[in-house]
């Protein structure tokens, strides 16, 4: 990906200001399925960081114990934009 594609991108998300508008951004430039995965993944992520083992995870949201160890590996290698988020909750 170039840079440039991505910080246009995350310029665009910095200038969704309310929930509405992020909805309509993300349903227009997102197909179902993958907002559907971007959902999910944050789910997972939020399990995750309150202690949930990884199979009740899968149990929990009926899904795949791949899906959550995917999940589990992006929030390990996180930069801090998950934990940024899971403090404001």
């Amino acid at each position: 990906m170039k840079d440039q594609h991505l910080t246009e991108l995350v310029s665009l998300f910095a200038h969704l200001k309310t929930p509405k508008r992020a909805q309509l951004f993300l349903r227009d430039i997102l197909t179902p399925h993958e907002l559907a995965q971007l959902a999910e993944r944050w789910q997972i992520v939020k399990r995750l960081a309150s202690g949930m083992p990884q199979r009740k995870i899968k149990e929990e949201l009926g899904i795949s114990i791949q899906r959550v160890t995917r999940g589990s590996k992006a929030f390990q290698s996180s930069r801090g934009g998950f934990r940024m988020f899971l403090s404001s909750d």
